[in-house]
């Protein structure tokens, strides 16, 4: 199969590789009930050691910066209270933590997780999170402009791999919520 983006040698549905993916993930391709069906959901195997976005854009092409987005997770507080929620934003950009996310999320303080807190919380290796397989509890706030992109390359839930998907897949996960702005 050859991948919608990318010049990815090995490229398969991603419900047939779900032994490569963490189990949260495969679980979440398991049993999919999203408008998307599961087999547009591509999973391209990648070198781990160059997972982070920008060592990934320059192997793989510099035109995947504009068709990858990042998923992060963030801890924000409120009366001694943290609850942990994920954003997802284009990859050239970055999360409007203290301004966007601090006001959507109703937090006096929002920061990112420390690795450890979004590892263990998603169960899914850091450098390689992703909104698909997240706790169905957690808002996901998805910046606006990704649900419009024709497919998008994000994390598996391992360093090694990454999904591919259409846009308009993750404003339809379990707590998304599209919102203009989210990135900078």
């Amino acid at each position: 199969m050859r991948a919608p983006i990318g010049p990815f040698e090995d490229a398969r549905p991603a419900p047939e590789c779900l032994a490569e993916l963490t189990a949260p993930v495969a679980e979440a391709i398991r049993h999919w009930q999203g408008g998307t069906p599961s087999d547009r959901i591509v999973y391209v195997d990648t070198d781990p050691a160059i997972a982070d976005t920008a060592a990934f854009v320059e192997h793989y092409g510099r035109d995947l910066l504009g068709q990858s987005a990042n998923c992060v997770v963030v801890a924000a507080r409120r009366g001694g209270e943290t609850t942990l929620a994920a954003c997802l934003v284009p990859s050239a950009g970055r999360v409007d933590v203290n301004g966007v996310v601090r006001r959507r999320l109703g937090a006096r303080k929002v920061s990112f997780a420390p690795m450890d807190t979004a590892v263990a919380a998603t169960g899914m290796e850091y450098g390689g999170i992703t909104p698909v397989g997240l706790p169905a509890d957690w808002p996901l706030l998805v910046d606006s402009s990704i649900a419009v992109m024709p497919y998008v390359l994000v994390g598996s839930g391992r360093r090694r791999g990454k999904l591919i998907a259409p846009g308009s897949l993750f404003g339809l996960l379990p707590g998304a919520e599209l919102i203009e702005g989210l990135a900078v």
